[in-house]
């Protein structure tokens, strides 16, 4: 990629927080830098593959965001496509704090939701219906494999009551098509910026549904209050303010549309990210787990069509189960 000098042997050092790729930290003559390799086999206790060319995805999702949302997104130094590996600036992280390790510390603000919203908005606003996106990311086989596959029909799988009802809902997001779509958009994939939040880890791009990346990003919200009991109250109000804010700035199609698809997404990923190929590694109490299955299921089945309603439902049921523990 040409970011270093000849003969000059840069010093590695791996970084962790990802299941998909190998990351590592590159101390170089010009400075700090982060590189990216994609790996066929991802680092879960399923078997669970995907193709490395969504490094190139990757990349270009990136490139594409930059001209949207300059600040939020890491500025891509070099490409090097036949070993699928791509360069990026570093950001400290004492400037870009990791949205959910601060969420984790109780550090829950709902400006950071909101301007998240704001970014993926802004994305999935610029990039709708426009053919020539949709052909440069017709990455349907890698968001199957990473998202559909792994997240819904593994989990039907373990669900035969469900089961339907998530099939249904995989024909429904591989077939709609409407915008740019991260795939990822978690809270450990967010940097919080002193100029707002800055995306990471796209390599799940593809041309689709908007409604994923928002019930992907809402879903993890939901799943802190049973992390972190005493803070959900405010991580509930981070949602509110994340699914509002967003509806609001929805131009390209109606947004009651975008929200009952989302509504449907966000009950099958919370009973996803308990039993499907990627489990959420902070709820581990089989109580919690159960908990999560019977909202999840109980929604699946009912089909809300309103987020806001999926967020109420969710603060009662919550405190009664744990009035029950009490």
């Amino acid at each position: 990629m040409g970011l270093v000098h000849v003969g000059e042997t840069p010093l590695f050092t791996p970084l962790t927080g990802g299941v998909s790729s190998l990351i590592v930290l590159a101390q170089t003559a010009r400075g700090l830098l982060c590189v990216k390799q994609a790996l066929p086999r991802l680092k879960v206790a399923q078997e669970w593959y995907a193709p490395v060319a969504r490094n190139r995805a990757e990349v270009a999702w990136l490139r594409v965001a930059a001209q949207i949302a300059a600040d939020g997104v890491p500025t891509v130094l070099g490409e090097d496509a036949q070993t699928g590996c791509f360069a990026m600036a570093y950001l400290d992280p004492q400037a870009y704090p990791v949205w959910k390790t601060r969420l984790k510390e109780g550090v829950i603000e709902p400006e950071t939701a909101r301007a998240v919203a704001e970014t993926m908005a802004a994305i999935h606003g610029a990039t709708a219906d426009r053919p020539d996106l949709a052909q440069r990311f017709a990455s349907d086989d890698a968001f199957y494999a990473l998202r559909l596959e792994s997240y819904f029909v593994a989990t039907a799988r373990a669900h035969a009551d469900v089961a339907a009802a998530l099939h249904r809902l995989v024909d429904t997001t591989a077939q709609t098509r409407r915008v740019l779509v991260h795939g990822d958009i978690s809270p450990k994939n967010i940097l919080v910026g002193p100029r707002g939040p800055v995306f990471l880890d796209a390599e799940c791009a593809w041309y689709g549904d908007p409604a994923f990346d928002l019930a992907f990003c809402l879903n993890h919200l939901l799943l802190k209050c049973v992390w972190h009991p005493e803070h959900s109250g405010r991580y509930l109000a981070c949602f509110a303010v994340l699914a509002h804010t967003y509806l609001e700035r929805v131009s390209w199609e109606p947004a009651p549309m975008l929200e009952a698809r989302a509504a449907a997404l966000l009950a099958a990923m919370l009973l996803a990210r308990i039993d499907g190929k990627s489990p959420v590694e902070y709820i581990t109490d089989e109580r919690d787990r159960g908990a999560v299955r019977r909202f999840a299921k109980a929604r699946l089945w009912a089909a809300p069509a309103r987020l806001h309603d999926i967020g109420g439902d969710w603060a009662s049921e919550w405190k009664r189960e744990w009035e029950r523990r009490a």
